[in-house]
């Protein structure tokens, strides 16, 4: 059990749990999800994990098949700046490795920006906290229990 997965066990949050076989030569962790789970890419969120110019660090949670817009991060953040987070400090931070970076369960909840994407959809799927574990739940749960914000944060 990751601590993702107890999570949404101790807030009886409705999920599903999918596995696969993780490659340790996939380097696109989400895609590897969409394609060996067959998954619709535009239902697959990545976890990302934002360093701004304040040093604060932030969730950024957008479909696998559309990048994040650092520029609409930052706007939605009212900073100056924004990028991906130094690995080291992300690990340290959540808990979780990279490519298995759930934005559940970390060990210190961050400010999260889910993309304004999964608002119109029944089910999205995050990492459950390692690589090849997905969680399928509705996205107003996790908004919810992440106390996430939806904003327009990906472009294709």
């Amino acid at each position: 059990m990751t601590p993702a997965v107890l999570l949404l066990k101790k807030y009886k949050i409705p999920f599903e749990l999918l596995q696969y076989h993780h490659d340790i030569n996939s380097t696109s962790y989400g895609l590897e999800a969409v394609e060996k789970l067959s998954l619709p890419a535009e239902q697959v969120f990545k976890t990302l994990v934002i360093n701004t110019d304040t040093q604060q660090l932030v969730v950024a949670i957008v479909p696998v098949n559309t990048q994040l817009n650092l520029k609409a991060v930052a706007k939605n953040l009212n900073v100056k700046k924004a990028s991906l987070a130094d690995a080291k400090r992300v690990e340290a931070t959540t808990g979780y490795i990279l490519g298995g970076v759930s934005p559940l369960g970390q060990k210190k909840p961050l400010k999260t920006l889910i993309d304004n994407s999964a608002e119109k959809l029944n089910i999205m799927y995050v990492s459950g906290g390692k690589r090849g574990l997905e969680i399928a739940l509705a996205p107003h749960d996790l908004k919810t229990i992440t106390q996430a914000k939806f904003a327009t944060i990906a472009s294709v």
